[in-house]
């Protein structure tokens, strides 16, 4: 047998045709190029995050040299420094969104919303940081596009609470944003003096009372 991919009509396809063994090599080392792809990709906005919060504009060369890698893979992935932001802030939100059910499947409902809070915290850092420094237009883009998902996280958490008794059954996920949206107007170091307590009496606030 040839070896060759064969269509329907038991021909040979063209494309096979023209395949040689160097291209066969070179489609079957496409994955790890890709898996590495996608490494650097992590690796960037891990950097990304970091540097977001150091005092200055966030210099792409900075993210690059920070990764080890050059500028050109860096650009390949986000053209423009709001490209890298814009990301960032999403990487942000999608690990908050996951972070519900995951805390839901280890804890009970309400120390689940309590964890989850705290998460909550590192996420309005990042919001803070990235929205002051990409334009007004994006940020409200990225602010628009995230409300719904964290409202459906945390309407997640407290429909588990409400059924377990231990949530208040008034309790609204739109309350919810509203109080946790102010963390992101906090400095770090109001953040850190006062972000515990403020969710300390949200979770409070969110308990269940007993007759």
């Amino acid at each position: 047998m040839s070896g060759y991919p064969i269509q329907p009509s038991g021909h040979v396809s063209a494309s096979a045709r023209r395949s040689g063994p160097g291209e066969k090599e070179a489609q079957l080392a496409a994955p790890p190029r890709r898996a590495d792809a996608q490494l650097n990709r992590e690796r960037i906005l891990r950097a990304a995050r970091e540097l977001v919060r150091e005092p200055g504009e966030l210099k792409l060369n900075a993210v690059a040299k920070a990764c080890g890698i050059g500028q050109g893979t860096l650009y390949r992935h986000f053209p423009t420094r709001e490209d890298l932001l814009a990301e960032v802030y999403r990487h942000e939100v999608d690990e908050l969104i996951a972070a519900a059910p995951e805390l839901l499947a280890r804890h009970e409902p309400l120390d689940a919303l309590a964890a989850w809070f705290d998460r909550v915290a590192a996420y309005a850092r990042i919001k803070r940081d990235v929205f002051a420094a990409v334009e007004a237009g994006t940020s409200r883009d990225l602010a628009a596009h995230s409300l719904g998902p964290i409202g459906d996280a945390v309407e997640s958490l407290l429909i588990a609470g409400r059924a377990a008794g231990t949530v208040r059954p008034d309790a609204e996920a739109r309350d919810v944003i509203v109080l946790i949206s102010w963390l992101s107007r906090l400095d770090d170091t109001e953040l850190d003096a006062r972000g515990p307590r403020l969710l300390s009496i949200l979770v409070d606030g969110l308990r269940a009372t007993r007759d």
